[in-house]
């Protein structure tokens, strides 16, 4: 069927083109660019090593897109070790099984009132506009 005209090899592969293999080949965690400082270095490369090691024996039970080591590592990635971490904790937290599910992104910049001295108020960022703000 190949002889030669533009569209004799589209026609033999179905009309598409195969993209699809560079996604594969990106990763599973945010590509964004993010400052490579030693506490994001270190937070991000503890999240990677548990999902290379622990997170196959554990297996795929997150509820949330993306998924709870995902979202940590783009926490961490974003907004530092502290906050990222907290942010991260607070999500494994509301992963079980009464906890919430759905599609919920690791928010582009946090509001003034999330202070470094003020940890128990990350646990509100994956849940704002689901339930009450309780400021």
């Amino acid at each position: 069927m190949a002889d030669g005209q533009p569209g004799a090899m589209q026609a033999v592969s179905g009309g598409h083109d195969h993209s699809h293999a560079k996604l594969a080949a990106r990763g599973r965690n945010w590509p964004g660019p993010w400052r490579k400082t030693p506490g994001r270095v270190f937070g991000t490369t503890l999240v990677r090593l548990y999902q290379l090691t622990l997170s196959g024996f554990i297996g795929n039970s997150c509820r949330h897109l993306p998924t709870c080591s995902e979202y940590a590592h783009e926490a961490i990635a974003r907004h530092g070790l502290w906050a990222g971490g907290w942010m991260g904790l607070f999500r494994v937290s509301r992963c079980g099984p009464w906890g919430t599910h759905g599609i919920d992104r690791v928010p582009e910049e946090l509001a003034p009132r999330y202070r470094w001295f003020t940890a128990w108020r990350y646990r509100e960022v994956g849940r704002v506009g689901r339930t009450c703000d309780r400021g």
